[in-house]
């Protein structure tokens, strides 16, 4: 299929793994990874640009590709507060699924969050749920949104003691009756998954919710 893959975010617990399972994947001819600062590969077929997210104009020319996966993200606690985390979150994975669009990419996949709502009265679900919203609108001939629970697995950032607790917690009360839907899912099962969507046939606009991940 010789197809050149973009990843940014590829640096976070998803994004990683994803290309790990890209530099394997034989319709994947090159990955293109946009990261805040280098990163070596131990892979030919991996390309790393450092990027200005804040100025991604600028890099305009690097989204020439096939397909790209949108796994940018950040806590407030990390980024100081709401307003820097939507920037983060939801304002530069806009910019880039925009240029994206825009180059000509024909498929966009994108991390989100189950429970994203434009309307909701949590700050981060609400973020999830616009920036949804808005790459729908975008003129890509297949978009997949991935909606995954609770993530587990080791991140290099920072602690996060919310996510710890529930990793512990979460996987014994989804035992219960009407409860496994939301089981926590470890970020190489989802990496996994959004590396064999994008060896499907296009199918225009589809969300991929918890169930369908495992």
């Amino acid at each position: 299929m010789n197809k050149t893959a973009i990843v940014i975010g590829a640096t976070g617990l998803i994004g990683s793994h994803l290309v790990e399972q890209l530099i394997s994947a034989a319709h994947i001819t090159q990955v293109i990874t946009l990261t805040r600062r280098p990163i070596s590969y131990n892979s030919d077929k991996v390309i790393n640009y450092v990027v200005d997210f804040a100025q991604l104009e600028q890099h305009s020319n690097l989204f020439k590709a096939d397909i790209l996966f949108s796994c940018l993200g950040t806590t407030k606690k990390a980024a100081g507060s709401i307003d820097a985390q939507r920037r983060v979150d939801l304002n530069y994975q806009l910019h880039a699924a925009q240029l994206a669009a825009k180059s000509g990419v024909e498929h966009y996949l994108l991390v989100s969050s189950s429970g994203a709502n434009t309307n909701s009265r949590s700050a981060y679900l609400k973020m999830k749920g616009e920036l949804e919203q808005a790459v729908t609108q975008l003129n890509f001939k297949q978009i997949s949104i991935i909606q995954p629970s609770l993530l587990l697995g080791e991140r290099d950032d920072d602690f996060r003691l919310g996510e710890k607790l529930g990793s512990i917690l979460l996987p014994v009360l989804c035992r219960l009756p009407g409860l496994k839907k939301f089981r926590p899912i470890s970020g190489k099962q989802v990496a996994i998954k959004m590396c064999n969507i994008s060896a499907q046939p296009a199918q225009g606009l589809k969300y991929y919710k918890l169930d369908e991940l495992f």
